[in-house]
């Protein structure tokens, strides 16, 4: 690995207490022991150090992160916290949630463990998203009561959200508007739909129209960028290719990384190594290895000719139609999960790329329109 930041996304439970169409994890009822978790963080700092490798966030996921109780997570922290001091490292957490599970005994934990803030992930209009035996709607209304609760505690909430079909038909206004306005959300990201996992029907609709997708993707851009609450409101990835096209310090999502296999990976409760989490329950023959077997998770790394193809597929794209684009420096031809999910190859530019690259222009414009406003405050709004 390069670099002196590694991330680890670790999943210590497989259990769920939500049941949602196009989860692409497998439920089960595995769980990462506290010993367990002392043998995977010790290999991760022993591998950092044969890299020179410095820094470590972990992205604390599931299955759903909650259903291990707050003491669970107060004992985790207070071994890596020890363990990492001890071999000069420094960690940052991330803690991924549903929120369904969420009551003020976390607050403790939320707040000394990952600084107040969690993610979570909403879907507007909700189809897909339920407990067991329940509807949408009622997802939906302990989704807002969980969410409520937690900012009444001073928690900072952000969201991911995937756009469906009735998403594109409601349009750009109003999707944002009850995200910011009804739930009080202002940070959120939009990932594409990925449907991993086993096959379902559902899955086999989230590949919505490219063209729909792209024109969803600049209104909401345009919506942020040509109102009244760009100053208050984060929206990712449009605020970050903002940032790259203002010539600003830009951290871009990991789909446009020049390559996850340099700074990422996967563990789940298992012990199962992968890229990332969506790859450990959709595509077993895609897995490095198990950080439970041998002694060193650099040897597992370095024999694994799973990841050695991922380390490969830069090189690969560049002898495609990748080579001649003009946001080979942003792209790096995109995200290996969503091609390997769709084309069932990794050697394949991202299915998104039409996406990407009409995104990439229309936020080049804005880029320039506030540019040039910048030079003339007095100038009409761009």
């Amino acid at each position: 690995m390069k670099g002196r930041h590694i991330s680890l996304v670790l999943l210590p439970t497989s259990r769920c207490n939500a049941a949602c169409d196009y989860c692409f994890e497998d439920r089960t009822h595995d769980q990462l022991s506290q010993e367990g978790l002392q043998v995977i963080i010790g290999k991760l700092l022993d591998h950092m150090d044969g890299h020179s490798i410095e820094e470590l966030t972990i992205h604390w996921q599931g299955g759903e992160a909650l259903l291990l109780p707050p003491d669970w997570y107060r004992r985790a922290f207070a071994f890596i916290e020890d363990a990492a001091a001890a071999r000069g490292k420094r960690v940052a957490h991330g803690l991924q949630t549903n929120l369904l599970a969420y009551g003020p005994t976390w607050d403790p934990i939320i707040f000394e463990m990952f600084g107040g803030t969690v993610s979570t992930s909403v879907d507007y209009p909700n189809r897909h998203r339920k407990v067991p035996g329940r509807g949408p709607e009622h997802y939906d209304a302990l989704f807002a009561r969980k969410l409520e609760m937690a900012r009444a505690a001073g928690i900072d909430v952000k969201a991911i959200a995937v756009p469906n079909q009735a998403t594109l038909a409601i349009g750009a206004a109003r999707f944002c508007g009850h995200l910011v306005e009804v739930l009080g959300i202002t940070d959120f990201q939009i990932n594409t739909p990925f449907p991993g996992g086993a096959p379902n029907a559902v899955k086999r609709d989230l590949c919505l129209d490219l063209a729909e997708l792209t024109r969803f993707h600049c209104e909401l851009a345009d919506v942020w960028l040509g109102g009244e609450s760009a100053d208050r409101v984060r929206i990712g990835p449009f605020d970050q290719l903002l940032d790259y096209f203002l010539h600003r310090e830009a951290r871009l999502p990991c789909i446009w990384g020049p390559n996850c296999a340099d700074e990422l990976i996967c563990v789940d409760a298992r012990g199962t190594v992968s890229q990332c989490d969506c790859w450990v329950t959709s595509y077993p023959e895609q897995h490095f290895g198990n950080i439970f077997d041998g002694d060193s998770l650099s040897d597992l790394l370095r024999g694994s000719r799973a990841r050695e193809r991922f380390l490969e597929r830069p090189a690969r794209l560049m002898q495609g139609e990748c080579l001649e684009c003009e946001y080979l420096a942003l792209c790096h031809g995109g995200c290996p999960v969503r091609t390997y999910s769709l084309r069932g190859r990794l050697f394949e530019k991202d299915p998104y790329c039409e996406l990407y690259a009409a995104l990439f222009q229309h936020i080049a414009g804005w880029a320039a329109r506030l540019s040039a406003r910048a030079v003339r405050p007095d100038g009409p709004r761009p």
